[in-house]
């Protein structure tokens, strides 16, 4: 490793070379700083580790999971210099999107990159292709290994970059790792990385505290002092959601008797329901929410029983036409929207390995019943019974009751 990246290594919070392109946000390229007081998860960054020996590391799970967290904690610690780029909306456009990626690069060194980026910076730049084949080609001439972060990867919606991000990640030069956080899975080949042994993934079960993580965050972190049945029965109900626990934890702050808090801890909690309206409900199409809250009465979610209960064709067997919620073309296919919410991160955890059945995170499913209980009483009503007549007519009596 050479001086200038020991350097930025240990002084991550300031930029070791100035960024060249003056429009740019500098503090988009900070590295976060690790947390005073965290828990440690050697496990994570051992996998972290072990991952630089592929071209990508993938971090996708849902928000509150401590993705930026965890990235923060391993990197002061990494064998390999790392570099930094926060996304944000306004780099759906691929021109800002590169002099970004490019800017990150020039925090190791300020003349890595500059051809790539007197191209893009033309008044009629050549096309992105050869724009990237010069960029790979200066990254394999840089002398040391590394790692680029993309952090909030989801916000990024644009083809262009999605296929030019794989174009680079096809060509890697092998001094170079990517690692992306995302909340939801990109849209990059993946199968194809993940086949070739390419690719690592943490997931959220992968990120979820354990028991005794829980443990050491509520007592040592947040000094609450629970007892172990206390701490278990949380543990359950927030199933290691790392902003769950913490979000439960302020709610329990000057509170007497914090067991019976515990007992009835759910989704609808004032802080949980501001956290999970503001960074998730909120931020989905209104098809999405609608598909969200309907299906938010079953325990279990299949293709066909959420086609049956929101009436998509096909599923109602016949079932008058109720006067509830007006749902887009796209929920017509319940089988695929629920293989999109798994992709996306959306709270919902599979239950097989066929991608037939799945169920909410319990404290989510809380959220939307209780958003659903806001609708006039009848809606419920008419799902619940589209939802005892699809299980009464496929032999499932005991869940039709």
């Amino acid at each position: 490793m050479s001086d200038s990246c020991y350097f930025y290594r240990m002084k991550h919070d300031r930029p070791n070379n100035p960024v060249s392109q003056s429009a740019l946000l500098t503090t988009k390229l900070y590295i976060p700083r690790a947390l005073a007081e965290f828990v440690p998860r050697p496990h994570l960054a051992q996998r972290l580790n072990q991952g630089l020996s592929c071209k990508l590391t993938l971090i996708s799970a849902p928000a509150g999971f401590g993705k930026t967290t965890l990235l923060g904690e391993w990197i002061p610690h990494s064998p390999r210099c790392i570099t930094w780029v926060s996304l944000d909306h306004g780099d759906n456009d691929p021109m800002r999107f590169w002099s970004y990626f490019i800017a990150g690069l020039q925090m190791l060194q300020s003349s890595l990159g500059e051809k790539a980026h007197a191209l893009i910076t033309e008044a009629q730049p050549p096309p992105l292709e050869f724009v990237l084949t010069t960029l790979v080609n200066e990254i394999a001439a840089f002398p040391d290994t590394f790692a680029l972060v993309l952090d909030d990867y989801h916000v990024i919606a644009a083809p262009q970059i999605h296929q030019s991000l794989a174009f680079m990640l096809e060509h890697l030069p092998r001094n170079m790792h990517l690692i992306i956080a995302s909340r939801s899975d990109p849209a990059l080949p993946l199968a194809r990385w993940r086949a070739r042994r390419e690719m690592t993934e943490l997931r959220a079960h992968d990120l979820r505290f354990t028991r005794s993580e829980s443990t050491a965050f509520l007592n040592e972190v947040m000094k609450i002092g629970l007892a172990e049945n206390d701490i278990a029965a949380l543990e359950h109900r927030t199933e290691g959601w790392i902003a769950g626990l913490q979000l439960a934890a302020l709610s329990m702050q000057g509170r007497n008797d914090v067991s019976a808090f515990i007992r009835a801890f759910t989704g609808d909690d004032r802080y949980i329901l501001d956290y999970l309206i503001e960074e998730v409900f909120r931020r989905q199409p209104e098809h999405i929410q609608n598909f969200l809250l309907q299906t938010s009465i079953l325990e279990r979610l299949c293709g066909s029983l959420c086609d049956a209960v929101l009436h998509a064709e096909g599923g109602g067997h016949g079932a008058q036409e109720p006067a509830v919620f007006h749902s887009q073309s796209t929920l017509h296919d319940s089988q695929s929207m629920l293989e999109h919410l798994e992709r996306a991160n959306l709270f919902i955890v599979p239950l097989d390995d066929k991608r037939q059945w799945y169920r909410y995170h319990h404290l989510f499913a809380d959220l939307l019943r209780f958003r659903l209980q806001q609708q006039k009483s009848g809606t419920r009503r008419e799902l619940h019974l589209r939802a005892s007549l699809w299980h009464e007519q496929n032999g499932l009596f005991s869940q039709a009751i």
